[in-house]
């Protein structure tokens, strides 16, 4: 129950700037290429939704104590945070991106 809301975290916040981006018609780097269009990220933002959606319902949610909701918290910050590390880097690049 624990990784499951850890990563539905994850999978939850990461959809964030996809859709932000897609939605405000921004090129944005997804795992497919480091500048795919906006279509693309609304698409990999709900696809990280629904994953996160999924981990959520086969964690159970509803019986779920402070210690998943803990569990979740921590995986959206994890991700929010090295995520803002990441993009703070103007050359940033995903290991199978080339330059």
């Amino acid at each position: 129950m624990l990784i499951g809301a850890f990563f539905a975290g994850i999978f939850l916040f990461n959809a964030i700037p996809h859709l932000v981006q897609g939605i405000c018609g921004k090129r944005h780097m997804t795992p497919f290429s480091p500048k795919s269009g906006p279509a693309t990220n609304v698409v990999w933002g709900w696809i990280n939704i629904l994953i996160g959606l999924w981990l959520l319902k086969i964690s159970n949610v509803g019986m779920w104590k402070f210690g998943a909701w803990f569990a979740f918290c921590i995986g959206g910050f994890a991700i929010s945070l090295s995520l803002a590390i990441f993009w703070s880097n103007p050359e940033a690049r995903l290991p199978w991106h080339k330059r």
